[in-house]
């Protein structure tokens, strides 16, 4: 086996259980090499470290498996890796039948993505150890998982980066293009075939379930309040607005609300489901709105939600010039930083939306927003919304602060893994 060693003055990272080493911490090489095998990686004495498969075309040389020198790296590893992932989502997720079950380097599987979808298993192998290995990770889940079909979404640009060509198919069984799945008792279509990513965003499952406490209590600030009417000769409580009209929408008391970037309608389905009176769901994309609108149309709230396909950033900016305004504004952007050099263009992308976002928001109303970009930290997310605060004359308080759901776990050390920023707050005007 041959041994990669390490730096004397190197950043100490993989003692603190970071799972990559780069080519730059790398002091030699001993021993042939052959790329996607396994090497033991030491420091610069020789001393063993950790082992794990080398890839000396990328800049990532080194992806790290397991810190035991006498562990095997065979099939019944993966199998153990494997039934570990599935046992901790049996744990810690509402439905492991419709989650994230392989988080690549958080369960020690580096460069291995699989979303559960009921019956049908989606992966994305990111790495080149871990396609030579493929063939151990299909039987391995299969083993742990039963499941009808795999289907493989390997149409990802970082692959290029291994070595490896992009593609999709089916790597077992049979796979139907959509499948149903259930979140937060929400039905979902998922087209694992072209959908984004693997085809739907698991991550934030908690986050849109932590939108329920500001879905109501609005029926007061619309002018409608709950009074004593005299029906058919009996007196009833019942809502009734300014001018004394009793109100027959049973969601009186709930927000009205924009959401921007809707991609598959969650977080509209979350809202509906907890008491919107109507929410206005916006993407760019025809086939994201269509996608939101089947979801939306499959939960039964097709009639309290109104479409909208167009740019956000020119729909927010032309609804401030309108005098347009919402209890709640949701702002769930794709990534606007995929590199380091793209964050100052990114900072401008989250300042203006946030900026506008926080303009429509009434008084005393909230605004939902969120970064997916690793590269703009949670320092500089919240410095970029304060800004926006500043330039919008409003006073924010900060209600929730979350990062990716359970099926999404970190590992110390390793602060790509912190790449979700999730925010809910209150709006006040600065006068």
């Amino acid at each position: 086996m041959a041994k990669v060693l390490l730096n004397q003055h190197r950043k100490k990272r993989l003692e603190t259980g970071h799972p990559w080493i780069y080519q730059s911490e790398v002091l030699e090489i001993q021993g042939d090499v052959v790329p996607g095998e396994i090497v033991e990686v030491t420091n610069h004495k020789g001393h063993f470290l950790a082992k794990g498969y080398i890839n000396p075309a990328s800049q990532m040389i080194v992806r790290i498996l397991s810190f035991d020198p006498n562990e095997a790296i065979d099939y019944d590893f993966f199998l153990r890796k494997i039934r570990q992932a599935a046992e901790f989502r049996t744990r810690f997720v509402d439905n492991p039948h419709a989650c994230r079950v392989i988080y690549g380097e958080a369960d020690f599987l580096p460069g291995l993505i699989v979303d559960r979808y009921n019956d049908v298993l989606v992966v994305q192998v990111l790495s080149l150890g871990m396609e030579q290995r493929i063939e151990w990770i299909r039987d391995a889940l299969v083993e742990v998982f039963a499941p009808e079909g795999i289907y493989l979404r390997n149409d990802v640009p970082v692959r290029k980066l291994e070595g490896l060509e992009q593609g999709k198919g089916v790597l077992y069984g049979e796979c139907p293009r959509e499948v149903l799945i259930e979140e937060n008792g929400l039905k979902y279509y998922v087209d694992i075939v072209e959908g984004q990513k693997t085809g739907f965003f698991y991550d934030q499952r908690e986050n849109r379930a932590s939108i329920a406490p500001v879905m109501k209590g609005w029926g007061e600030s619309h002018g409608i309040s709950l009074q004593s009417v005299e029906v058919d000769g009996e007196l009833k409580t019942v809502p009734v607005d300014k001018r004394g009209k009793a109100i027959k929408n049973p969601f009186w008391d709930g927000a009205e609300v924009l959401e921007c970037f809707t991609h598959t309608g969650s977080f509209t389905l979350n809202a509906c489901k907890h008491g919107a009176k109507k929410v206005t769901a916006l993407d760019i994309s025809e086939h994201a709105i269509e996608t939101a609108k089947r979801n939306i149309t499959l939960n039964g709230f097709l009639h309290r939600v109104d479409f909208v396909v167009a740019n956000a950033f020119d729909y927010l900016r032309e609804n401030v010039e309108a005098g347009r305004s919402w209890d709640v504004v949701i702002l769930d952007p794709p990534a606007f930083a995929k590199s380091r050099g793209a964050v100052k263009g990114a900072i401008r992308g989250y300042k203006d939306i946030n900026l506008n976002g926080l303009k429509l928001v009434r008084p005393g109303g909230f605004l939902v927003t969120a970064s997916c970009s690793y590269h703009m930290s949670p320092e500089l997310f919240l410095d970029t919304i304060q800004e926006a605060a500043i330039d919008a004359k409003k006073i924010l308080r900060l209600i929730e602060w979350r990062g990716a759901g359970k099926d999404h776990p970190q590992i110390s050390g390793a602060d790509e893994a912190h790449y979700l920023k999730f925010a809910i707050f209150e709006v006040r005007d600065r006068k």
